[in-house]
């Protein structure tokens, strides 16, 4: 994992989403596959800078247009999100940030069941 990774911010992450559906795209193309009310065409390019800025994105240039690539994977960042949820709530347990999604009911124990079924059955094939 990538130590220097940092956390994005909400709008940041938004903006990370289509363009890894989109896998490359012009600032125009990523505001079209946003929900409405469409952002300014100013603060997604602000964000995609911003994300260029903190290396997750990269640019091809075409004239005075830029169209953007991920150079981060959505894999790779859910990793690290992941591992930071651990971290700073559960103290690194995933027994604790299991328990606590059965405790508030977001998880029931027959889907925790098969969670551990689905486990169970890969690490038999690894």
């Amino acid at each position: 994992m990538n130590t220097k990774m940092k956390e994005l911010t909400r709008a940041e992450e938004q903006v990370m989403q289509e363009l890894w559906k989109l896998e490359k795209a012009f600032v125009k193309e990523l505001i079209e596959q946003m929900p409405e009310p469409k952002p300014a065409y100013n603060t997604v390019s602000t964000i995609v800078r911003i994300l260029e800025e903190k290396s997750f994105v990269a640019h091809e240039a075409f004239g005075k247009s830029h169209r953007y690539y991920p150079t981060v994977n959505k894999e790779e960042y859910s990793r690290f999100t992941a591992g930071n949820l651990l971290g700073k709530y559960f103290d690194g347990s995933v027994k604790e940030l299991l328990s606590f999604f059965v405790k508030d009911k977001q998880v029931d124990l027959k889907q925790l069941d098969q969670m551990l079924s689905q486990i169970k059955d890969e690490n038999k094939k690894s």
